[in-house]
């Protein structure tokens, strides 16, 4: 006859351990103390490098995050760029009305309208981020200025811009179009005295 104990030792011993009997597993005061410690100094070091490891995960999401938010705010910043570059011929050939229209006195009337019109253009550019920089009189810089021409000039100190023949423009501080300039060079005069 089959006892309640027998039954629970036979359900406990099959069950679980996968056919293993309790008695297999190490009871903790049968493992050496030096083997219980390298085995929580390998656990220490596993649980080091996952931390690590976690923390480099999250600072490459966060690198992540913030370049995505630059390239959104350029992409915003610089949707316009197309749009932009296509008015500033508009713009160029406002500025040669005005020129002209100086010139003569009987369209005094339209040239104030043509001088609002431009006005209202490079405030609009501006709202955008778009501005003119000044040239005349600066030192040639290769990023801002394209040469057309040098000219000789005693005045002035060598590479100094003494014409501007198209202004140059910026897009959020972004070289948008460089303006186009004469230069000065060395006179004939000055190069014979060095």
């Amino acid at each position: 006859m089959i006892t309640q104990d027998d039954q629970d030792g036979s359900l406990n011993s099959g069950a679980g351990s996968g056919g293993r009997d309790e008695t297999d597993l190490p009871v903790p005061s049968e493992i050496p103390q030096q083997e219980s410690q390298d085995i929580l100094v390998k656990k220490d070091e596993e649980i080091k490098q996952l931390h690590d490891r976690i923390l480099r995960m999250a600072a490459e999401m966060e690198n992540t995050r913030k370049r995505l938010e630059r390239e959104k705010s350029e992409c915003i910043s610089f949707a316009n760029e197309g749009m932009i570059r296509g008015l500033l011929p508009v713009i160029d050939n406002l500025e040669r009305a005005v020129q002209h229209g100086e010139e003569d006195a009987t369209c005094r009337g339209l040239l104030e309208g043509v001088r609002l019109t431009l006005k209202s253009f490079g405030e609009v550019l501006g709202k955008f981020g778009c501005v003119p920089f000044d040239a005349v009189g600066k030192t040639f810089d290769p990023n801002f200025h394209e040469a057309v021409m040098q000219q000789e000039s005693s005045e002035h100190p060598e590479n100094t811009i003494l014409q501007e023949l198209q202004k140059g423009y910026t897009l959020h501080d972004r070289l948008l179009r460089p303006a186009t300039v004469i230069v000065s060079k060395a006179s004939q005069d000055s190069r014979s005295l060095n």
